[in-house]
């Protein structure tokens, strides 16, 4: 079992930086991969990124690419996402997610991810 809390989210100028916390628990963060999803209001969760279990290997929604980085810290049981040069689009509850089962190669698809967070909420002012 893993739990997830998100953390960092906020309001921001069109531009500016936020980065985003996902702490999970147990003694077996290492062996997943994680990811990171939005949902805007009235719009379907979407891929953002993701990362393999020794974060050697990450993966960009063409939206974000070039502005957002995800990184994870295995000794400190948290994953990370990196947000710059925001725009009012990217405004959405981001939500931090664990692959089904240890081991698994990290992917774009929501069916691949067993673990949720609860979600924080990131809104861009233009």
């Amino acid at each position: 079992q893993v739990q997830l809390v998100e953390s960092g989210g906020g309001l921001v100028q069109a531009g500016g930086s936020l980065r985003l916390s996902c702490a999970a628990s147990g003694r077996t963060f290492s062996t997943y991969a994680m990811g990171w999803f939005r949902q805007a209001s009235g719009k379907e969760r979407r891929f953002v990124s993701a990362i393999s279990l020794s974060g050697v290997s990450t993966y960009y929604a063409d939206s974000v690419k070039g502005r957002f980085t995800i990184s994870r810290d295995n000794a400190k049981n948290t994953v990370y996402l990196q947000m710059n040069s925001l725009k009012p689009e990217d405004t959405a509850v981001y939500y931090c997610a664990a692959a089904k089962y240890p081991r698994m190669v990290a992917t774009m698809s929501m069916d691949d991810y067993g673990y949720w967070g609860q979600g924080t909420q990131v809104t861009v002012s233009s």
